[in-house]
């Protein structure tokens, strides 16, 4: 993976030009389990009753069990698929930033297998970077008619509307997915910085990056940000 590519995906920016394509790279690609058309996602977090547990078309979002922290995503593929290879090659060019060459791999495997949202969600991300909103956002809209609720679809979502300069529908997405999955990191940690550079809601930069701080106390520049707005908040 070149610097570039890393610091983009994994940092956060000054200037709110840079800051609306950011988000951790772990939580930007999206993984699938292909066998049994399962995708699985187990952020580290706090674990949720099953009172939160939202309501989802067919099930297919459900929560780990035995103590465990975390959500199973569960989609069935409309036609049988052999294209796990091609989708973990597309996942591998991503990450070194050789997007425009993943593109028709993530296309073909929509084409053959319309009824998994990961592909959708990564190519999304792809035309996202590249500047293409409404392709972007067409496709982040199909993921969500999928599984209503994607946490890892609404994340991207919240980050196109960040980065068309939507800031109040990037906040109520962050917060409607924040209220099914509270222990969801990539969101609290967005839902921060759109708070900080964009809305100057320094109070609720501090209450999200500080619940991110907790569940990953070793972020050390989320404590960093933290103190600064804590410092700025106090001289006001």
């Amino acid at each position: 993976m070149n610097t570039s590519y890393k610091q983009i995906r994994e940092g956060r920016a000054t200037r709110k030009s840079q800051a609306g394509c950011l988000t951790g790279l772990a939580w930007l690609l999206v993984w699938c389990a292909f066998t049994a058309g399962c995708a699985v996602v187990e952020p580290p977090a706090p674990r949720v009753s099953a009172e939160q547990t939202p309501a989802v078309k067919d099930q297919a979002i459900t929560r780990l069990g035995d103590g465990r922290t975390g959500f199973v995503i569960t989609e069935t593929p409309k036609f049988l698929t052999t294209w796990g290879a091609g989708f973990e090659r597309a996942v591998a060019l991503m990450q070194e930033d050789r997007e425009k060459e993943a593109m028709p791999i993530l296309e073909e495997i929509i084409r053959q297998s319309p009824g998994v949202t990961a592909p959708y969600i990564n190519l999304a991300i792809i035309y996202r970077h590249a500047g293409q909103y409404e392709q972007a956002e067409r496709l982040v809209r199909e993921a969500l008619k999928l599984v209503p609720g994607h946490p890892v679809a609404n994340n991207e979502y919240g980050l196109l509307l960040r980065q068309t300069g939507r800031f109040a529908e990037a906040r109520e997405v962050y917060e409607a997915t924040l209220q099914m999955f509270p222990e969801y990191l990539p969101v609290r940690r967005n839902l921060g910085i759109l708070c900080e550079l964009y809305l100057g809601d320094n109070a609720c930069a501090v209450e999200q990056y500080t619940i991110y701080s907790k569940a990953k106390p070793d972020t050390e520049e989320v404590a960093l940000w933290i103190a600064g707005l804590n410092l700025r908040m106090g001289s006001n």
